[in-house]
């Protein structure tokens, strides 16, 4: 596994953050003797929340050179979560969590356990929130594109760093997220990016939809005395326009969308500007228990300083790197519920450079709020945010 995506922590680190996620879930157990977890509608009456999510993933890539390695993720991260909640009389919903992430990669030891503190603020009233603190990403709306956000990064960081501000209506969203990804220190540069995801859309006989994706990332020095190394820069804009045909149909998805990206990084210490763009089309179908997506992708390299930066600098896919490339996923569903879905992808990679490549992957996602809200959307379910 590359280490590169992983944080570890020091032993003695670890041994305080089980006894923590032990306390935690048993917390979360004992809540369970509530009715309800829902926040009081009685004003400023404190009430006793609690969540608890779980992912198993078992991802094999069958790759080669010149933009990947093969190799095999598996592995389970439990999230406990508790805290309080209550109503302010106006409207609003107030939430303080607290929580942690443990992963435990498959085949590991105590040595390979990585844990992530959650802890954050919750703001809601009507169509606006806003989430302060180490955040979970399953609040997003809905999960970043593959060149702005690589899975297997998703699997060992299930949080933001900063902020997450949000708001929804009939006709769509918009969200904006900070995650300072990096503090600065003497061993540790500093890191973080903005991005800010939209969507507006119009249901008639077809959905017509037409929004948008932008991200800022920088990569800044490490802290004295050592030695600066120089920064970077990389931002994208991404405007799309797409339509959704499946309301007059028998199927839960059949949409279509078509993207432009403009790309700008700079190294600032050689003074090297770099505008790659390109074009993408997404094409998706999903009916009951089986779906399929594919995405293609033809134009510049998006990612030209990832062979001297990694995902330090560039959090997406590094099949981007290629100037053709076409993704292709066929999945199954083995259960599909409110709480608990677990899907079999088979997916293939075809990039101009190497081929024909293959990935197989089994994610299972369960979430302890869904017994509760016995809802779920079943459209578009393989973007689900791990």
């Amino acid at each position: 596994m590359n280490k590169k995506y992983i944080v570890s922590l020091p032993s003695n680190m670890k041994k305080l953050f089980i006894i923590v996620l032990l306390a935690v879930f048993a917390g979360s157990i004992a809540a369970l003797e509530y009715p309800n977890d829902s926040v009081s509608m009685q004003p400023l009456k404190p009430r006793l929340q609690y969540d608890a999510d779980a992912l198993f993933f078992f991802d094999n890539r069958e790759y080669k050179a010149p933009y990947h390695n093969d190799g095999t993720l598996f592995g389970i991260r439990l999230s406990p979560e508790i805290g309080v909640g209550f109503n302010d009389g106006k409207g609003g919903l107030h939430r303080l969590m607290a929580g942690i992430s443990y992963i435990q990669p498959m085949g590991g030891n105590w040595r390979d356990i990585h844990v992530f503190p959650t802890v954050y603020y919750q703001y809601a009233y009507k169509g606006f929130r806003m989430s302060l603190g180490a955040v979970p990403y399953k609040y997003f709306h809905r999960p970043l594109p593959d060149f702005l956000r690589y899975d297997s990064i998703a699997y060992f960081h299930p949080n933001i760093q900063g902020a997450l501000f949000q708001y929804q209506s009939r006709h769509g969203f918009m969200e904006a997220m900070l995650d300072w990804r990096g503090m600065q220190r003497e061993d540790q540069r500093e890191m973080f990016r903005i991005t800010i995801d939209g969507e507006y859309g119009y249901q008639g006989f077809f959905r017509y939809f037409v929004g948008g994706v932008a991200q800022l990332n920088h990569k800044a020095n490490h802290a004295d005395p050592t030695p600066h190394e120089g920064v970077c820069d990389d931002a994208y804009i991404s405007p799309n326009i797409g339509i959704d045909f499946s309301k007059p149909t028998p199927l839960d998805s059949l949409a279509l969308r078509a993207s432009y990206i403009y790309g700008y990084q700079r190294e600032r210490k050689t003074h090297t500007i770099y505008q790659p763009h390109g074009f993408m089309l997404e094409f998706n179908i999903n009916w009951r228990w089986v779906g399929a997506r594919n995405t293609f992708y033809y134009g510049s390299n998006l990612m030209p300083l990832y062979g001297t930066y990694g995902s330090d600098l560039n959090q997406g896919d590094p099949f981007y790197q290629s100037k053709i490339y076409n993704r292709t996923d066929l999945y199954v569903y083995i259960v599909k519920m409110a709480f608990v879905n677990c899907y079999f992808s088979w997916n293939m990679h075809y990039v101009h450079e190497g081929g024909l490549q293959h990935q197989q992957q089994v994610v299972a996602i369960f979430s302890l709020d869904g017994i509760r809200t016995k809802q779920f959307d079943y459209k578009d379910l393989k973007q689900l945010h791990f």
